[in-house]
């Protein structure tokens, strides 16, 4: 492989800023910048090819195998100044054998080398973007290798499962259970009631990654648009006495005890002959009705409103001015704030605890789609027109579906389950 450099941290002014090197040359070129490389990690002046002065840098030195990427590599830990760290880039251009990294070329890197799986760099890409202590929680359980484990633990017993059938199909005549369809059976159902629960937690992770919904609807000059700013703690949507002041959807992105959610505030709910308003009206119907969860503001807290989720809050607007019977704020005094707060919280706090360790799309589709062979599976088994090998080619679809969940494609283990739990082909 190329030896690749780029600076790992951040880009702009600051007290450290770290250039990493990685490849079979990374001692090479880091020999040309410093004289001598530690073994482990020392202090180094830096020197250009002309022998100029460039900083002095604390050398990090990584053996293959023992590095993020897996492969050899040299880390320069430099004064942060832009400066400082254009002209050791620079300096490393000029070397030979080297180039710049294309993004996400390290992390890449390492998934090659077999430093990292596929849901362990989606769980770090997740780290990285994570804004929330939630967030972080969660991507960190993926990145360590959570999700791995969990597909590792279905394989394995689909391994056994495929076992037991190939072994009834290609040594008929060793000593093999004549019946394995019990066990298969279990098998197979533990693993796709495990995956199922999985998949259905999902879509509310994808919402944990992106944010959740929460919508203010209600009828014009209710208060929407002052609560939104109350909730926020700014200025961001303008209010004023006049009646369908709001016309699109206002979002603002907060974090409600650790959990993101992007508050929207829309058009005052009512019949209007005014095109633009008209239209503010038709969006914010549609957004509130993707959201997960509304808060529905109400002058009368007996109106009837149609549509209510099973998560929506009923609030009574303006609260200093009418009193509340029900959940009251006030976006003026802020009355109420702080128990709307911690409802919303606790209704989120729910969906969050249905997630599993799956994140995305992608591992729902792939546990959806081994689900669906461990069905066809079964289904084969309970029936004695099908033959077993067929049976078994869809276990072996079902582990080739959980296998992409972490970037690797590998049956041979089903022949090594087979030889050691039946000693066949001594």
């Amino acid at each position: 492989m190329d030896t690749i450099f780029a600076l790992a941290t951040a880009q702009g002014r600051a007290g450290v800023a770290i250039i990493r090197i990685s490849g079979p040359q990374s001692v090479v070129a880091a020999q040309a910048l410093c004289g001598m490389v530690p073994t482990d990690r020392g202090l180094r002046a830096l020197r250009a090819a002309d022998g100029t002065l460039l900083d002095q840098a604390l050398v990090l030195r990584f053996a293959a195998g023992q590095s993020f990427t897996g492969e050899a590599v040299v880390e320069l830990h430099l004064h942060g100044s832009p400066v400082v760290v254009n002209a050791v880039l620079a300096s490393l251009g000029d070397m030979p054998d080297l180039r710049p990294a294309e993004a996400g070329e390290f992390t890449r890197r390492a998934l090659e080398n077999g430093c990292l799986n596929l849901a362990e760099v989606e769980g770090l890409a997740d780290l990285i973007d994570a804004e929330t202590e939630i967030q972080r929680k969660q991507a960190l359980r993926v990145f360590s290798g959570a999700l791995g484990a969990l597909a590792d633990s279905w394989r394995v017993k689909l391994i056994r499962a495929a076992a037991l059938l190939e072994a009834t199909i290609d040594f008929a005549d060793e000593e093999v259970p004549v019946d394995v369809s019990p066990e298969v059976n279990a098998l197979l159902g533990e693993v796709s009631a495990e995956m199922d629960r999985e998949a259905s937690g999902v879509r509310i992770a994808e919402r944990l990654r992106s944010g959740f919904e929460v919508a203010i609807i209600g009828a014009p000059n209710v208060g929407k648009s002052t609560l939104l700013n109350r909730l926020a703690g700014r200025d961001v949507a303008i209010t004023s006495e006049i009646a369908g002041t709001t016309r699109d959807v206002i979002e603002v992105q907060m974090d409600l005890d650790g959990v993101p959610v992007t508050l929207l505030d829309t058009a005052g709910m009512r019949n209007t002959n005014d095109i633009v308003e008209k239209l503010g009206v038709t969006r914010a119907k549609e957004r509130a009705k993707q959201a997960d969860l509304r808060i529905h503001l109400l002058l009368d807290p007996t109106e009837n409103v149609e549509d209510v989720g099973a998560d929506d809050l009923i609030v009574q607007a303006k609260s200093d001015l009418f009193g509340a019977s029900v959940l009251g704020v006030s976006g003026a005094t802020g009355e109420g704030i702080d128990l709307l707060i911690a409802e919303v919280s606790a209704r989120l706090a729910e969906k969050v605890g249905q997630v599993g360790v799956a994140m995305r799309e992608r591992h729902r589709i792939a546990m959806m789609r081994a689900i669906g062979y461990l069905g066809d599976a079964q289904d084969g088994l309970s029936r004695s027109d099908v033959m077993t090998d067929l049976v078994a080619e869809d276990l072996r679809s079902a582990i080739r579906a959980v296998d992409s969940i972490v970037g690797r494609v590998d049956v041979e283990h089903v022949l090594d389950e087979i030889f050691s739990s039946f000693c066949i082909g001594k």
